[in-house]
């Protein structure tokens, strides 16, 4: 299994310490530079990369290694040094070890995982031999075949880090799955299961009971065929495949009273050279929490502090290429979303998935919602927007047990569509209670208000009635 290292530092590696750090494994080692320079390479003789090094990465939202690595952190700003052993190789997690250690004890600061710097001493790297390329291709692939690209990851949470995000783009670009293996104790992090594509790509899940299973469905899982595959259950039909669910899955975790607040929405903006992007972003989150997004960035970590025109800035210059950015709160009010923006024909389209945690003592403030949803259909271009109340993780993450589905809280019709909808159709509908207006009323948004109540799973029904309502099916 691979080993990821990391060096939370409050000033910057200089390039004397980086260069001690790469030293760990002696002066025959060969380094190598790739992507202009942000990628630093440890190679065996043969070529092969033992350690790979990301570029040191300045993190001035307070929060992410606690949210990330579960470490305590530096006070804001500092330094972020990853570093990435080539999988089976143990002097190659040895040199990782070694690296961050090192960096840590000259610049000053921290290594993560605790105890993972036990020595600063130089590593013995006679004879050692790496995988071959292409398996160690991308620095977090470790096993690729004509199928899938695998990723085994031993984090507390599996982010979208700069390494998995160029995994990510290769396995698309190379139309091969991504298949992503973790050990028991480990969750996603909203960004990976939002950015996770259908078959073959999946989060498979160490068991001890039975081997490996899918973390978002419980089906047992086995490899055959150079994948990890659904494991047939012997009494399976074409019509009815029976498929076997993992007992740790299935059983999941008691309800501790966290919930979560979901909401996701579309807002399609005019092309404007002085259009302002996050705003709709921002809007939600000062409604519903009372303050601004804390952090974004591209990746994960978020490094950069919360800013409207920096967010527009790297937009535009991305522009026509879509752009994809993660928004956090604060420690103290767990919040998350990720914004994809993209020019269209229609203009220009900011999708968002946004969720905020309560604990089992703290009630989502459902009465900010109708605000928020006002907000955005005055303010901000709203298409439609869906909300939920869900049975989660307070911090957000993704368990590989069973949580439950949401429940609607809220449907809103933008103005456009209500305006375009033939006839009275958008008020007209089935549901007990009458859709509310929302802004000017000679152009009306609506708002579509449902029961929100986790144990009650029939909200589903009337979304769905609403859904084929609108739809004039």
């Amino acid at each position: 299994m691979t080993k990821d290292v990391v060096a939370l530092t409050k000033k910057m590696p200089d390039p004397l310490s980086v260069i001690a750090g790469l030293l760990s494994g002696g002066p025959d080692l060969l380094v190598g530079a790739e992507a202009e320079g942000a990628l630093v390479r440890l190679h065996d003789e043969q070529g092969r990369p033992l350690l790979s090094v990301e570029a040191p990465l300045l993190v001035q939202v307070r929060g992410e290694a606690e949210r990330l690595l579960g470490a305590s952190e530096p006070e804001v700003p500092y330094w972020w040094t990853e570093a990435r052993a080539t999988t089976g190789v143990k002097e190659a997690e040895a040199l990782a070890g070694t690296f961050v250690g090192r960096i840590a004890t000259l610049v000053g600061g921290t290594a993560w995982p605790r105890g993972v710097a036990t020595s600063i001493g130089v590593v013995n790297t006679e004879g050692m031999t790496a995988v071959p390329v292409p398996a160690a291709a991308q620095p977090a692939v470790d096993v690729l075949t004509d199928k899938v690209a695998v990723v085994i990851q031993d984090r507390p949470v599996v982010a979208m880090t700069s390494w998995l995000a160029d995994t990510f783009r290769a396995a698309a670009e190379a139309e091969l799955g991504l298949q992503i293996v973790t050990p028991a104790g480990t969750r996603l992090s909203p960004t990976v299961r939002g950015a996770l594509p259908g078959w073959p790509s999946r989060w498979v899940v160490q068991d001890e009971k039975c081997g490996y299973y899918d973390g978002l469905s419980g089906a047992i899982l086995q490899w055959a065929n150079g994948l990890f595959v659904t494991l047939e259950s012997p009494d399976a039909t074409a019509e009815d495949p029976r498929t076997l669910i993992a007992e740790t899955f299935a059983q999941g975790a008691a309800d501790t009273g966290e919930r979560q607040l979901a909401i996701s929405f579309r807002c399609v903006h005019p092309a404007d050279d002085r259009l302002v992007l996050g705003g709709a972003v921002e809007s939600v989150w000062r409604e519903i929490t009372g303050e601004p997004p804390a952090g974004w960035g591209t990746e994960e970590p978020a490094n950069l502090p919360w800013s409207l025109r920096q967010l527009t800035d790297v937009a535009f210059e991305r522009s026509p290429e879509p752009t994809w950015v993660v928004v956090v709160g604060s420690p103290e009010r767990p919040g998350l979303a990720t914004v994809r923006i993209t020019r269209t024909t229609a203009g220009v389209e900011e999708d968002v998935t946004l969720a905020f945690g309560y604990g089992a003592a703290e009630q989502p403030p459902t009465e900010a919602v109708q605000k928020a949803a006002e907000a955005l259909a005055t303010r901000h271009d709203l298409q439609s927007m869906l909300v939920q109340v869900r049975r989660a993780r307070r911090d957000l993450s993704v368990p590989p047990h069973f949580e439950g589905p949401g429940v609607p809280y809220a449907f809103v019709l933008g103005a456009e569509e209500v305006r375009t909808m033939p006839g009275d159709r958008a008020r007209r509908t089935p549901l007990r209670e009458k859709p509310r207006e929302l802004g000017p009323r000679t152009r009306p948004a609506l708002y579509y208000p449902f029961p929100g109540d986790p144990s009650d799973l029939s909200g589903w029904q009337d979304f769905e009635r609403l859904m084929r309502h609108l739809k004039g099916s």
